[in-house]
């Protein structure tokens, strides 16, 4: 009878590549998925100031805001691109330092032209060196009929940010932050969130400025 011993260490040897080959493939489905949407997350980022600023919001989540969900774990939601005013790209990160308030909207979405000149409001009465509202709007291209939108309805303070591609729209919803529109984001100065409202919310009521407040302090 032929000694045993070759095949059971082939059979091992072929075992251990195997599982190498598995390890590998994981790995690889893990930086593809991570790098799903439009921008790279930004594993490193300290989010603990977001949690705390969270958890100083949680208590004012309620009234016109109640739909604000606040994070237990916050984390980057990554450098996520957009175009500016003037068309040129960009990205969260030229808002460093500043807690943002980010809404995606819509021409179509009658909600989100409805809840348009409150977030105006917002950016006119609390906007400053410590937070922006960012409203970025994702018509497939169709800029001149969002910008005669809010032509239309008189915007004073906020500045025109969109994305034609819908990318952001896309990278919001692989990370569970957008399940329509409209649907608003609030990130703190290192572009962890805070929390966020997936649907309409009266932003200049005295609940949100309160939870915006809460969460800035």
């Amino acid at each position: 009878m032929a000694d045993p011993t070759p095949r059971r260490r082939t059979a091992i040897l072929f075992a251990a590549v195997a599982l190498a080959g598995i390890a590998a493939g994981a790995v690889a489905v893990y930086v593809m998925r991570s790098g799903e949407g439009n921008g790279g997350e930004v594993a490193s980022a300290d989010c603990s100031e977001a949690v705390a600023a969270a958890e100083r919001a949680r208590p004012f989540a309620k009234g016109e805001v109640a739909a604000f969900r606040v994070v237990s774990e916050a984390s980057p939601i990554g450098d996520v691109a957009f175009l500016g005013p003037d068309g040129a790209e960009m990205s969260l990160s030229a808002f460093a330092g500043k807690t943002v308030l980010v809404n995606l909207w819509a021409t179509w979405c009658v909600p989100c032209r409805t809840e348009m000149p409150a977030l105006d409001r917002l950016q006119g009465e609390l906007g400053g060196d410590d937070f922006e509202v960012v409203t970025v709007n994702i018509d497939l291209n169709n800029e001149a009929r969002a910008r005669a939108f809010l032509d239309e309805i008189k915007v004073k303070n906020l500045a025109f940010y969109s994305d034609p591609t819908t990318g952001v729209f896309k990278d919001f919803k692989s990370r569970g932050l957008a399940l329509g529109l409209p649907t608003t984001v609030l990130i703190d100065g290192k572009g962890c969130q805070i929390g966020n409202v997936q649907g309409p919310a009266e932003w200049d009521s005295d609940d949100a400025k309160a939870l915006i407040t809460a969460a800035l302090r």
